[in-house]
């Protein structure tokens, strides 16, 4: 049963993470052999300000 988290910045369409979700479903169905309906695509939106690679603030 495999659990794909995705973080981003916020922003994005539901229809933009609908896209998403379809496609990383299917690359996961066709490596993995799982039945779509056991993978379960998560997405994370991050604000401004919540991100820190190197102790510096990511932008957008």
């Amino acid at each position: 049963m495999p659990f794909i988290t995705v973080d981003l910045f916020e922003g994005r369409t539901v229809e933009a993470k609908q896209a998403m979700a379809k496609e990383i479903t299917e690359t996961v169905m066709k490596h993995t052999k799982a039945p779509a309906d056991a993978i379960h695509v998560i997405f994370k939106d991050m604000k401004e300000g919540d991100y820190y690679p190197a102790g510096e603030m990511k932008t957008k």
